[in-house]
């Protein structure tokens, strides 16, 4: 199973394995390019962009493999594109049993069954997901004002107004640090402030995921890297900055 971060897929390992009341690196685990829970038991492996690409470079009949599932399909970038295709070209040539998967909740449906399929166009499988009431609020910011102060204000005004944990989005590292040591000075004691991001370690990735204790809250700031592939439970406000990063 492909996801494309290396966030999101130790957290789709973890959440799969928690289903069956089972730790990453039995039933199911993960590889990314600095971790590896895989077991001798392990029939489901969440890997990253770059773990399957080596995989098909070193032997493109990808040996013991049923299924390749492809999730966020829709995030079209350079290494799943390729995945993708080196997938399709071994199903193809060498492995006419390997099944692909495509999963997305936006992609064009009808243009991936039309790439999946043979002679014919890939089955498609719909599921409707859960949805919740959401009230959306516009907070513009003062002519004055600087990105990161705008936030720092909105989210107290979530903290003071709201019950459960803030996620917060801010396009980069830079702002969520500036924004951090707002928060720190001006929050509750009983308020922690945690960063999000994927340039960050393991454990502080960990940390923000984590719930919250009895009695404390938690403000999560994190880059777009949250906004797909990832639940971060307790949250009852997400702050959206409007803003992100994209690379040209």
């Amino acid at each position: 199973m492909l996801e494309p971060r290396r966030l999101a897929a130790r957290a789709a390992a973890r959440r799969l394995a928690s289903l069956i009341g089972q730790e990453p690196g039995e039933l199911v685990g993960y590889q990314t390019r600095d971790e590896r829970q895989i077991g001798p038991n392990t029939r489901i492996e969440v890997v990253t962009e770059g773990i399957l690409t080596r995989r098909l470079q070193n032997d493109p009949e990808l040996p013991g493999v049923g299924l390749v599932i492809f999730d966020e399909v829709h995030e079209r970038n350079l290494p799943t594109d390729i995945g993708l295709a080196l997938c399709l070209d071994a199903r193809k040539n060498l492995r006419p049993d390997l099944r692909v998967l495509a999963m997305s909740a936006t992609a064009d449906t009808h243009r991936f069954a039309k790439l999946l399929g043979d002679t014919e166009p890939a089955p498609i499988i719909s599921s409707i997901g859960r949805q919740h009431p959401v009230d959306i609020i516009w907070a513009p910011a003062g002519k004055q004002q600087r990105l990161d102060e705008a936030v720092t204000a909105v989210t107290i005004r979530a903290l003071q107004e709201n019950v459960g944990d803030i996620l917060v989005f801010l396009p980069g590292i830079g702002e969520i640090n500036r924004v951090q040591q707002e928060l720190e000075r001006l929050v509750k004691p009983d308020t922690d402030i945690y960063p999000l991001a994927g340039a960050l370690s393991l454990a502080d990735q960990d940390r923000a995921l984590a719930p919250s204790p009895s009695g404390r809250r938690r403000v999560v700031l994190s880059t777009d890297i949250a906004e797909t592939s990832l639940t971060v439970d307790g949250v009852s406000v997400v702050v959206d900055a409007g803003q992100a990063r994209v690379p040209r």
